[in-house]
């Protein structure tokens, strides 16, 4: 992936943060942003010796000085508040690595009118984990506006483990194409998750049939990829990237207008920064994404190999949405046209046979009663 002038600076933090971390591979770290050994090596060793300033002539993380009297410290807290309109008080508190109370910040914020009355932060809800980064990414669009020409679609990646936003892609359409050029730059950068959560909508999933797989699906499943899909109208199954989105609408695209879709861009790429590098999480003890984040050890192919199906399995071709097996015919997702699928007996029950595209489970029919004529 080629490094432009706009984002040098945040790819340069983001790859010695990775490459720092215990067990990382800094050669395939090296090949997947596109620079040599010997940069990454010289890149590590100004920021082990300087810190972030030995990778740029000035930090753009906020001064923190612990010597600031109580005055410039509340000064801090304002210009902070400023630039961050959504940060309460302990987002405050703790990028000040806690030296003035989150309740203190609540009340510079109330004072200077940079809150209202009935503003209150959320208290921390319990929600489930995954153990590991890229054991499961979260994907959708966060809907669409209009620019002066045209809409802009953001398309959205975030890691469940680490709230890590692996992308924020301003797209001008909502096709599987368009998708997967998207997800194939970050696949190259980031590497393959285990699996990869989305809603039953286009170009993923049919809002008509549920868990239907599409082109797109197909596509992930043969990269080795468990797709699963939120429950229709149920959109707390992505809960995560739907508390992303409020925060990217909060912080970015409330009140603001874009002419185009680089513009949009360039709008997302400096949110992302502090997203991920800059700004503390609740829900992470009030660590950044960054910290908990490691690039994933599988690698995207340059080619997709053919999946080896099991000796005892019976395979059959897709025709016309449709397939055949003991001379009678059974319905399946159209976007498998011209695959081979695999027939199992269904373990539960005899006349019933479970059907699976590689490793991903399609249905189970029964014999007995096909959706076509024989």
């Amino acid at each position: 992936m080629p490094w432009t002038t706009r984002d040098t600076m945040s790819l340069k933090e983001e790859f010695v943060a990775l490459a720092r971390q215990p067990g990382s591979n800094k050669r395939e770290l090296c090949r997947r942003f596109g620079i040599s050994p010997q940069t990454a090596y010289k890149w590590i060793e100004r920021y082990e010796a300087q810190g972030q300033s030995g990778l740029q002539e000035k930090s753009r993380r906020p001064a923190t000085s612990p010597k600031l009297t109580p005055a410039a410290l509340e000064a801090q807290v304002i210009a902070l508040r400023q630039a961050h309109p959504a940060w309460g008080g302990r987002t405050i508190s703790s990028l000040l690595e806690r030296r003035i109370a989150p309740s203190t910040v609540t009340n510079v914020l109330h004072r200077h009118g940079l809150i209202q009355p009935s503003q209150k932060e959320q208290a921390a809800t319990l929600r489930f984990e995954h153990d590991a980064p890229n054991d499961l990414w979260q994907m959708d669009f966060k809907g669409h506006f209009a620019l002066q020409q045209g809409r802009c679609h953001p398309l959205t990646l975030l890691d469940d483990h680490s709230r890590f936003s692996l992308a924020i892609q301003a797209c001008d359409n909502e096709r599987g194409a368009t998708v997967k050029e998207k997800m194939i730059e970050v696949f190259q950068r980031y590497g393959l998750p285990a699996r990869i959560n989305v809603d039953n909508g286009p170009p993923w999933g049919s809002p008509r049939n549920p868990g239907e797989i599409t082109e797109l699906s197909i596509w992930l499943i043969r990269l080795g990829i468990r797709i699963s899909f939120s429950r229709p109208r149920h959109p707390q199954t992505n809960g995560k990237l739907e508390r992303f989105h409020r925060s990217l609408k909060a912080e970015v695209l409330n009140g603001r207008h874009f002419s185009t879709l680089m513009d949009a861009q360039s709008a997302f790429d400096q949110w992302r920064e502090v997203y991920n590098l800059q700004r503390p999480h609740q829900a992470l003890g009030y660590k950044v994404p960054m910290d908990r984040y490691r690039s994933s050890p599988w690698a995207y192919p340059q080619q997709l190999s053919d999946f080896e199906y099991g000796p005892d399995d019976v395979l059959a071709k897709v025709y016309h949405s449709r397939f055949r097996f003991q001379k009678r015919y059974f319905s399946i997702a159209k976007g498998l046209v011209g695959q081979h699928i695999a027939i199992r007996p269904n373990a539960e029950s005899d006349g019933l046979f479970d059907v699976y595209f590689c490793h991903h489970f399609l249905r189970t029919f029964d014999v007995n009663t096909p959706d076509y004529g024989a």
